[in-house]
């Protein structure tokens, strides 16, 4: 779902070269069509929350919005009796107005946060992660309760996450570090995959599944 008419030629050139998928080195990392959003929120509205998904607490302000395209990334792993597909990091890049690169979204170790994790070995509790460009950092943690609906049974849930750490960038950079709280919505794919870890046998295997996103970046109004 976009918000607002393509602003550059050079974004639907960009649009237009964009294949469905890449092989590389045996991954597949997958592209979609980007949306033009600009980085900036001033004219933005999110889309409607569906019933269920807790909303953004009062006295927030939208800044910051980016369409992501990535993967999920899954590993195989014994769960209980039997194997199970577990998240270890999403790989996603999100896109400005003119198909520039915002910021990078992963898992890593929050600094802010012990890790109370036995079976990690981390300076920190691993959260999802956004750095932008000018190397500002935050890390989020899944709102609770009601944080995640699924809107699209094909699709991941979309989200609403609460900051728990952030910092600046070691040149200064701020632009992500007044975050309070980030959304998850319009999402399209990652959800693991239904073959590949069926068995103890299969443990290890890894499944990078491409998806779409917007996240909408929120801090406290002035």
């Amino acid at each position: 779902m976009w918000y607002r008419n393509l602003k550059s030629m050079s974004f639907r050139t960009i649009c237009s070269l964009i294949v469905a998928g890449i092989v590389i080195g045996g991954v597949v990392v997958a592209f979609a069509a980007l949306s033009p959003q600009a980085a900036q929120a001033n004219d933005i509205t999110p889309p409607p929350l569906p019933p269920g998904l807790a909303p953004v607490p009062a006295g927030q302000k939208l800044f910051l919005v980016g369409h992501a395209a990535g993967t999920q990334n899954y590993v195989c792993r014994p769960s209980g009796a039997g194997v199970a597909y577990v998240l270890f990091t999403p790989e996603a890049t999100l896109f400005g107005d003119t198909g520039e690169q915002v910021i990078t979204h992963y898992f890593s170790p929050n600094p802010f946060e012990p890790n109370t994790d036995p079976r990690v070995v981390a300076d920190g509790m691993i959260r999802a992660t956004w750095q932008h460009r000018d190397t500002s950092t935050v890390w989020a943690k899944l709102h609770q309760p009601n944080g995640a609906v699924t809107v699209d049974p094909t699709a991941i849930a979309w989200l609403l996450l609460d900051v728990v750490g952030a910092r600046n960038g070691p040149t200064g950079g701020d632009k992500l570090t007044e975050t309070t709280f980030i959304q998850r919505l319009n999402t399209t794919g990652g959800l693991a995959p239904f073959t590949g870890c069926s068995s103890l046998t299969d443990v290890g295997n890894q499944a990078f599944v491409p998806y779409t996103a917007d996240y909408f970046f929120y801090k406290m109004a002035k």
